[in-house]
């Protein structure tokens, strides 16, 4: 019978707080393009699939980015 491999992870353990970093900001960025432009848009002008498409994209990187964030500092979830 064969020994069977350990679990590990896709992505190597010392890429864990770049990722962070990158995906954190990307998702910051994201999020305050979409404050600005709810802020300078009126009422008429939104779009609702600009508005669900932007909040979802930045919901993503700062999910991951948050994921990333606990597994660099050791807690593993």
């Amino acid at each position: 019978m064969e020994a069977q491999k350990a679990i590990t992870s896709p992505v190597p353990i010392s890429w864990y707080p770049t990722l962070a970093v990158l995906m954190l900001a990307v998702g910051l960025v994201i999020t305050a393009s979409f404050f600005i432009y709810e802020a300078t848009s009126s009422r008429r002008s939104r779009s609702l699939a600009k508005e669900l498409f932007t909040g979802a994209v930045a919901s993503i990187f700062l999910g991951f980015g948050s994921l990333f964030l606990l597994l660099s500092c050791g807690v593993y979830v």
